[in-house]
């Protein structure tokens, strides 16, 4: 397999090289009489530094001289880039240089274009690749040499925003591009505008996954990515009169200038077909529908050190041979491409809807060709570094594979059939590596959120899966039946239903047949009945005494039967993806204490009984590389200047060091500088996004994530509502006495196929526009709803927010870890105890944080009493839903939306999330929020405490954490 970059190390034997592709350039354009001049460059472009030398014919000047300037600004740009080899950064004019250079060289884009800001940000970018290929290369030829063992990252999903300036800032290059770009007419910011944000993720998952991987390569830790090549992502997001409405995403539309295609590197993926048993006694799974994946490698560097990291993506396609060209000719077009589309589509979109049988289908083929092809690349790349004899009970001793949430599950089946079918290991060696490689990450406490599967769809699709799923299955029965015995055989019936992987599915007969108990009832069981035994015989006649026989008979019969394990034929019969997790897996872990609590205790309760040391905690973290010193360059230098360090960037414990200076008046005035500077960038860009105008003198409340019932968008628009009820009914003093001027920013995507959630967002955008024209309001109230919500707009809404709303229903958010780079910004939160809400209240002191709401613990008993009539509302929560439905936002009828929020039960109804419930706590917290932001110093002192406390989210910290407990990963410095 190749490496992950050509090396630039050696220029003639790796014609990709700058100085090789700069003199084949010249080659094809020479004539013969000009070979010889030609020649003369192919002879030096191994060479830092190239000089063309005088040649024999004066006609052949002009061409000299176009390639001594062209070949000496190689030499510039080669040896700038070489330099970091040794550590030694290049300066502006060799980054001018290889910019210049691949404006020519690099021709993604036509030579009229030279000067389009596009074209010029391609080429900057590229620039920058060619550095970390350098480093990309380094560490992978070091991490063979040695042979390390490496962590795989596998996930549906990497938010990783725009890559330009993240790289540049790992490579401490920011102040060399930024000049030669000053130089070349344009400014950094400018350009890298330009790069649009790859559609690889959604929400904290995805982001979460990118986060880890720069925390991976900043701490030096051998490890690598994997996901899917998504053509179009999740969907871009438009808002309208008629509220979200969504397009096919265009990241790719003019190419990434940061992925490396590798058309050497692509492994099969087959789905359905069949098994059967091939001569030499193995299971062979043949026939069906045969696919390729391709791999597309991203480069991930760290922090100020040489090591880069990998992304593989793979792509998919079909061999060429697919392709019917007899239907083609024929006319019949669609099915020549037929199976083209069939391969193509797998990675088109993000989470396709899985409402259709097809959408099923086609989610189900994305999972299993993460799992397949990425499994395939690591057991080569195992074999590979093991030499000629290969020892698979060092697998896990060289392999760790992490899996984040369900999705990459089939990596468990998939893993064993590897091993099985193609190794031809026996089924004991591959189970046991197997539980000994792979580890689970879970995201969710929402029953409905974890994943299931229909048996009879994976059983169509990965018939050979099944057959190892139900072989894991039976493994667990085995443990749950020596666990508890048959002696209480519904206790066993309760135990089985609750932990089996397969769900609904009748036990296999090997295991029936072990449950059959025999209950037969003594003949004589009291002296009472000895006394008068003989007696009763003696007087019942020959005709009663055979039915008492009888009786005593049918009596046997009946308690000698087998336990009721019969599926319920009205159920589908499914399999539990994350029991298989954790079955599969030698560790579990959730993304914050209180999840992890709730994982313990109530989603996975039986099994930790069965395995307590499977089960740990890793709560999340962010890098603070993106998230404070990149998206926030004014307070990074307050912080760098106040801590006397710079060391806070990749050991965020120095961020302590604020605490000391949070009352300090040149601190807190240096402060609220900054936040005002960020406030301002945020206006611009409010006003460029939306068209609305903002003030900055307002108070900025954010709530930016993805739009869903449990996170309680609902609940902050009702409360903005009210809000708004109360000033229409005040005099103009009255409002300007009671509430603090507020700008309530939302920004987030509703899944396409998620109705309530986009009545939502509708509602949002119907609230801004009628309270942003209200002119009685002005700038003391505004309603901003930004589309398009991701990565790169958070770097603009984050450092410029003042108060974040995560105020999630309780034991329903995992973690969250924008709540963490809001207060690593200075942001104060607004919550309820729910996820790392609990961690961040602890960390920055509870005056520092508004809290409100039930707790995790009540949640059950309070939807329980609204089951049984007796929850009473609160009348300002009855005030704001008559509004609503009064028709002052519009003509939109939001009967549907306010009807979820009441009764007391059905589908839809009697407010799961506890809106109502939470209504007037989050009102008065409301109240607090305006009180303490009205003395500014107050809230600056808040505000910098926050940041201060945030030093426990570092995602640097939960990756030793996840290094030191789950992979046994060491760090591995490149010499």
């Amino acid at each position: 397999m190749a490496s992950p970059a050509f090396s630039l190390t050696n220029s003639i034997s790796h014609p990709n090289s700058i100085s090789g592709i700069a003199a084949d350039f010249y080659l094809r354009r020479s004539t013969h009489s000009n070979l010889l001049l030609s020649r003369t460059v192919l002879s030096l472009r191994s060479r830092r530094g190239l000089a063309v030398k005088n040649v024999a014919s004066s006609q052949e000047q002009k061409l000299k001289d176009t390639l001594t300037e062209e070949v000496s600004k190689i030499g510039i740009c080669f040896s700038g880039i070489t330099d970091t080899l040794d550590g030694i950064l290049p300066d502006s004019a060799s980054v001018a240089s290889s910019i210049k250079y691949h404006t020519t060289f690099t021709p993604s884009f036509s030579p009229e274009k030279f000067d389009d800001s596009q074209a010029l940000y391609c080429a900057t970018a590229e620039s920058v690749r060619d550095m970390l290929i350098i480093n990309w290369n380094a560490t992978y030829d070091y991490y063979e040499k040695v042979n390390v063992k490496q962590a795989y990252y596998l996930s549906m999903e990497f938010l990783q925003g725009r890559a330009l300036l993240n790289a540049i800032g790992n490579l401490e290059l920011s102040g060399a591009y930024a000049e030669a770009l000053r130089k070349l007419g344009h400014t950094l910011e400018a350009v890298a505008t330009h790069e649009p944000d790859a559609a690889l993720g959604n929400g904290g998952l995805g982001r979460l996954a990118s986060c880890f991987l720069d925390s991976l390569a900043t701490l030096n830790y051998p490890a690598w990515g994997y996901g899917l090549r998504y053509k179009y992502g999740l969907f871009k997001q438009l808002i309208t009169k008629d509220g979200q409405e969504e397009v096919a995403e265009s990241w790719l539309e003019m190419g990434s200038p940061w992925e490396i295609i590798r058309n050497d590197v692509s492994y099969p993926v087959k789905f359905y077909g069949k098994v059967i048993l091939g001569q030499d006694g193995r299971k062979e799974w043949v026939g069906g529908e045969d696919i390729m994946a391709i791999a597309y490698d991203v480069p991930i560097p760290g922090y100020k050190t040489k090591t880069t990291i990998n992304l593989r993506l793979w792509s998919t396609k079909v061999a060429s041979e697919s392709f019917d060209l007899l239907a083609f000719n024929a006319g019949d077009h669609a099915k020549a491409y037929e199976a083209l589309k069939k391969a193509e589509k797998i990675c088109y979109v993000l989470y396709p809807g899985d409402e259709s049988l097809e959408g099923k289908t086609l989610r189900l083929k994305q999972q299993y060709t993460l799992c397949s092809a990425s499994l395939q690349d690591i057991i080569a790349r195992f074999q590979r570094r093991s030499g000629e004899l290969v020892d698979w009970k060092k697998f896990p001793e060289k392999v760790a594979v992490q899996m984040n949430d369900t999705h990459p599950t089939l990596c468990i089946p998939e893993l064993i059939r590897i091993l099985m079918d193609v190794k031809g290991l026996s089924w004991k060696e591959a189970w046991e590596i197997t539980q000994r490689t792979v580890a689970y990450t879970n995201h969710t406490v929402l029953p409905e959120a974890l994943e299931k599967w229909s048996l009879n769809l994976l059983q169509e699709l990965l018939p050979r899966h099944v057959e190892i799923i139900e072989m894991i299955d039976l493994e667990l029965i085995d443990t749950i039946v020596a666990e508890y015995g048959t002696e209480d055989l519904e206790l066993l019936q309760q135990k089985l239903k609750e932990m089996r992987i397969l769900d609904n599915i009748e036990l296999p007969s090997s295991i029936l047949d072990l449950l059959v108990k025999s209950e037969e009832i003594p003949a004589t069981n009291s002296v009472e009945e000895d006394e008068t035994s003989d007696e009763a015989i003696e007087s019942t006649s020959e005709e009663d005494l055979s039915e008492v026989e009888v009786a005593e008979e049918t009596d046997t019969i009946e308690n000698k039967t087998a336990p009721k394990f019969e599926p319920d034929p009205k159920l589908p019969k499914m399999v539990r993806m994350a029991n298989l997790c954790v079955v599969g897996g030698h560790a579990v872990n959730g993304v914050a204490e209180i999840h992890s609590e709730i994982v313990k205790n109530e989603v996975f309760n039986e099994f930790y009984k069965l395995w307590p040391e499977k089960f740990q905690n890793k709560t999340n973290g962010v890098t603070p590389r993106r998230w404070i010193s990149f998206c926030n360059p004014e307070l990074s230098k307050i912080i760098t200047k106040w801590t006397g360090t710079e060391d806070w960037v990749i050991n965020t414990e120095k961020l302590i060091e604020l605490q000391k200076f949070a009352d300090d008046e040149e601190l807190q005035s240096e402060w609220r500088e900054a936040k005002r500077s960020n406030k301002k960038k945020v206006v611009s860009f409010l006003k460029e996004k939306t068209g609305y105008l903002v003030s900055p003198d307002a108070m900025f409340d954010v709530q930016v994530k993805r739009i869903h019932e449990y996170k309680r968008q609902l609940l902050n628009i009702m409360g903005i509502v009210y809000r708004y009820k109360k000033m229409k009914e005040m005099s103009p003093e009255e409002r300007k006495a009671t509430f603090v001027p507020r700008v309530c920013i939302f920004g987030g995507k509703a899944f396409a196929t998620y109705v309530q959630a986009k009545r939502i967002v509708k509602f949002i955008t119907d609230v801004g526009a009628t309270v942003n024209h209200d002119p009685e309001i002005g700038d003391l109230l505004k309603v901003v709803f930004v589309p398009d919500y991701n990565v790169s707009v958070a770097e603009v809404l984050i450092p410029g927010s003042e108060l974040s709303q995560h105020i999630s229903t309780a034991g329903m958010e995992a973690s969250g870890t924008s709540n963490m780079k809001f207060a690593m910004n200075g942001c104060i939160v607004i919550g309820t105890l729910d996820g790392a809400n609990v961690e961040i209240r602890e960390e920055v002191g509870e005056n520092n944080f508004f809290l409100f709401g039930a707790k995790a613990h009540e949640i059950a008993g309070l939807r329980k009493e609204r089951a049984e009539g007796k929850f009473v509302p609160d009348p300002r929560f009855e005030e704001v839903k008559t509004f609503v439905r009064s028709g002052i936002f519009g003509p939109y009828n939001y009967n549907e939306l306010m009807g979820s929020l009441e009764g007391n039960e059905g589908y839809g109804r009697a407010d799961y999330f506890l809106v109502g419930k939470d209504f007037p706590g989050y009102l008065e917290c409301q109240e607090k929020v305006d009180e303490a932001y009205r003395d500014q110093t107050k809230w600056t002192r808040m505000s910098i405490l926050n940041t201060a406390g945030s030093s426990k989210f570092s995602s640097d910290r939960t990756i030793h954490q996840y290094a030191r407990d789950i992979w046994m990963l060491e760090p591995v410095v490149l010499p």
